[in-house]
This record gives C-alpha cells, sequence and structure tokens, in this order.
C-alpha cells in the first residue's frame, strides 16, 4: 500500500506543492547556522524558501531524481540530493523539515519507521517541523475514506485520479506518531493541494529531547 517511486519521477514536472513556512517559528527557535534537513524536498520549494529567510546551511533530500532534478533547474545552487534510505550520521541536524510527505506514506510501518529515522538524524534539543494532512470534513473526503477504508484497511488511505495512494491523519495518529518528540507550536492552516483543492493542514513544530 503507497506510492511508486515511478509516480513521482512521473508528474514531477506537473504538481505545485503549497504548504507554507512559518517564518515566525524559525526566527523564533532555530540560529541562522543551523544545519538544517528538507526530507522528501521534491523540486526544493521549501529549501528555497528558507536559504530566502538567511538559513543557508540546509540540504534538501528526495526519492525522486526528476523531482531533484526539476528542482535544480528551477533553484540553481541548493544542495539537493536524491536518496533512497537517509545515508546520514545520526545527531546531525538542527532541524528536520517533513512536508507533506506523510500523506505520500499510507502505511502505519512504514510512517513509524520514517520518524525512527528522522529522530536519530536530530540532535539531542534538534526540531521537527511537520506539515502535513489531518482527516478533512467535507463530503468529497469523507467519501474517498469511506472508500478507502474498504480498500486498504485504513480510514484515510485512498487513491487519487492519477494513481497516488494517500492518507490523512487523525489527530491520535499523529500524537502517536510525535510521541517521542516534545511539543513546541501547532498551527492549523488553510492551504490549497496539489490538486488544486481547497484543504486544511496541521503544522507541528516539536523537539527531540536534550
Amino acid at each position: 500500500m503507497g506510492n511508486t517511486l515511478d509516480y513521482w519521477d512521473r508528474v514531477a514536472e506537473q504538481k505545485t506543492f503549497t504548504h507554507p513556512l512559518h517564518a515566525a517559528w524559525l526566527t523564533r527557535w532555530v540560529k541562522p547556522d543551523a544545519h538544517i534537513l528538507d526530507y522528501g524536498c521534491g523540486y526544493g520549494r521549501v529549501l528555497h524558501d528558507l536559504v530566502g529567510l538567511g538559513f543557508a546551511n540546509a540540504v534538501g533530500v528526495d526519492r525522486s531524481a526528476l523531482m531533484i532534478e526539476r528542482g535544480r533547474r528551477e533553484h540553481p545552487g541548493l544542495d539537493l540530493r536524491v536518496i533512497d534510505e537517509p545515508p546520514l550520521p545520526e545527531q546531525s541536524f538542527d532541524l528536520v523539515l517533513l512536508f507533506a510527505v506523510l500523506t505520500c506514506i499510507a502505511s502505519d510501518e512504514a510512517q513509524s519507521h520514517l520518524l525512527a529515522e528522522l529522530f536519530r538524524l536530530l540532535r539531542p534539543g534538534g526540531l521537527l517541523y511537520l506539515s502535513d494532512m489531518p482527516l478533512q470534513t467535507d463530503a468529497r473526503n469523507r467519501a474517498r475514506y469511506n472508500a478507502g477504508v474498504r480498500r486498504f484497511g485504513t480510514y484515510g488511505v485512498f487513491e487519487i485520479d492519477d494513481g497516488a495512494v494517500l492518507r490523512h491523519h487523525a489527530d491520535d495518529h499523529f500524537e502517536a506518531l510525535l510521541a517521542a518528540f516534545e511539543p513546541v507550536e501547532t498551527a492549523a492552516i488553510e492551504i490549497t493541494t496539489m490538486n488544486g483543492h481547497p484543504a486544511t493542514a496541521v503544522q507541528r513544530l516539536v523537539r527531540r529531547p536534550a
């Protein structure tokens, strides 16, 4: 259950990602010289915004070579890398960004594995900045969730028209995923999805205990 790498390569030139950076959080909690990892960076949009805010010591990684290729073309000068798994030393980063990545990972096991890896990569006291999709309340999404639970066995998992299997999350699921971290900031925001639909997203800033 989940998305293949072929899908993200296929749509690398077509999708627009929109989850915004909350600049006030960054200036409040993150030093300008912080070592930052944007995990699942896509074409580097968020990393580009980070550098624009003065956070130059940052790297973006993604499994899709064509997303990275697009990012290098649109944002030359960014440190964008293709990876399969995080081949990075543990306790390397002061901040890890995880923007609209969990929505692309349908299974509990894969999500938990990723959060454990990111915990490992953070220095004690380091921050994880998550932006992702909670369960939506509109009729269109509720219908997709009901169809998806019959097919995939998890409420909130659904397939969209172009073949991606995506996931929206209950609040208690986010709490379970982030149980090893200490809460710092939380906000609900309004966004436009990569397919152009209005939606509510949640952003959470959490800390690896020192």
